[in-house]
C-alpha cells in the first residue's frame, strides 16, 4: 500500500472495511455515520500511505475507529448542546429568525473565515475546535507531531479571531439582546 499499490489497498478495504463498520455501528446506531466514520478513514490511509508509520495494520485502523467514533460523540453533544442553548435563550418567533439569520451569518463567516487558511491548518481548526478533539488526538489523525499541531492551531486561532472579530462584535449582541 505505501508504494501506491491499488490492489494492495482493495484488499485492505475488503478485508476490515466491515468490521470498522461494525464497530462504529455498535456505538453509533446509525448506519450514514458509521459508514461516514468507516470511509473517511480508509480515505485518511489512503491519503497518508507513503508517509504513515503503521507496524500493525488491525490494531492501527481499530484504534483509529474508535477515537473517530468518540470524536463523533463529542461533536454530537457540543451541537446538541448549543441547539438547546439557542433553542432556550429564543423564546418568540421574531427572535428565532432573527437569531437563525445570525446564526447562518456566523456559519458563513467561519467557513469564508477558513478558507484563508491552509489545508492543514484547516484540518488542525476543525478537529480541534468542531470535533473537540485533544492535541495528542490531532497529532495521530494528522501524521504531525504535537508541536507542529499547537503552530497549526495557534496560526488558525489568530487568523479566525482577526477574521471573525468585526462580524461577532456586530452580530453577537443580537443574539442576547433580541428578546
Amino acid at each position: 500500500m505505501q508504494e501506491s499499490d491499488e490492489r494492495a489497498f482493495a484488499e485492505i478495504y475488503t478485508r476490515y472495511s466491515y468490521q470498522l463498520f461494525t464497530v462504529a455501528y455498535g456505538k453509533l446506531k446509525s448506519k450514514e455515520a458509521a459508514e461516514e466514520l468507516a470511509q473517511d478513514l480508509f480515505e485518511n490511509l489512503w491519503e497518508k500511505r507513503r508517509s504513515a508509520q503503521i507496524q500493525q495494520l488491525k490494531p492501527y485502523l481499530f484504534s483509529a475507529i474508535r477515537y473517530r467514533v468518540i470524536n463523533y460523540i463529542k461533536s454530537e453533544k457540543v451541537r446538541t448542546g448549543y441547539e438547546l442553548f439557542c433553542r432556550l435563550t429564543l423564546t418568540d418567533a421574531d427572535t428565532g429568525t432573527e437569531a437563525t439569520v445570525a446564526l447562518n451569518d456566523l456559519n458563513e463567516a467561519l467557513a469564508a473565515g477558513m478558507q484563508h487558511l491552509s489545508e492543514k491548518t484547516q484540518e488542525v481548526f476543525r478537529l480541534s475546535r468542531l470535533e473537540q478533539c485533544t492535541i495528542p488526538e490531532i497529532s495521530v489523525r494528522v501524521n504531525l507531531s504535537e508541536k507542529t499541531v499547537e503552530y497549526h492551531l495557534r496560526k488558525s486561532l489568530k487568523l479566525m479571531r482577526s477574521y471573525l472579530r468585526n462580524f461577532l462584535l456586530t452580530v453577537w449582541p443580537l443574539l442576547f439582546f433580541v428578546r
